[in-house]
């Protein structure tokens, strides 16, 4: 009986710990996930795909930035008005710079593929955003 008790326990450890492995987040395996989702959608071939994804993740490099310093700015409430209209200033300031940053890089993106596959790009990106909050972020088919 002790050792059912022992080996039961032992398989409950490996269990919860492979568990907790699974559920850690990779933001490698994301950002392969989501190129993989954007290539297959976009129907990029492998000269496109060459060719964008380097100013793709130049881009995310740059909105990141962005977000950062929102995130920042929201950690602590300002204490009196003045100062959280300063912080609302900010903050709308920094969403506009997020939104010349798409801008600016949609023009970059027309430089290596068709207008089009630049649209489906963007449908793309949004659909796996969507389903990454969803927590559905493994790629799957279209059914």
């Amino acid at each position: 009986m002790k050792h059912f008790i022992l080996i039961t326990l032992f398989l409950f450890t490996l269990i919860s710990a492979s568990a907790e492995e699974q559920q850690k987040f990779s933001p490698e395996k994301f950002q392969a996930d989501l190129e993989q989702f954007i290539t297959q959608e976009a129907s990029l071939t492998a000269d496109e795909a060459a060719k964008f994804f380097p100013i793709y993740r130049e881009m995310q490099s740059k909105q990141r930035a962005v977000y950062k310093q929102m995130k920042d700015l929201g950690k602590n409430k300002p204490t009196d008005d003045k100062a959280c209209r300063k912080a609302v200033e900010k903050r709308d300031e920094l969403e506009l710079e997020q939104k010349r940053i798409c801008q600016s890089y949609h023009a970059k993106f027309f430089e290596v593929l068709p207008a089009s596959k630049v649209y489906d790009v963007i449908r793309a990106e949004n659909r796996f955003h969507r389903r990454a909050l969803r927590g559905n972020w493994e790629h799957k088919k279209k059914k």
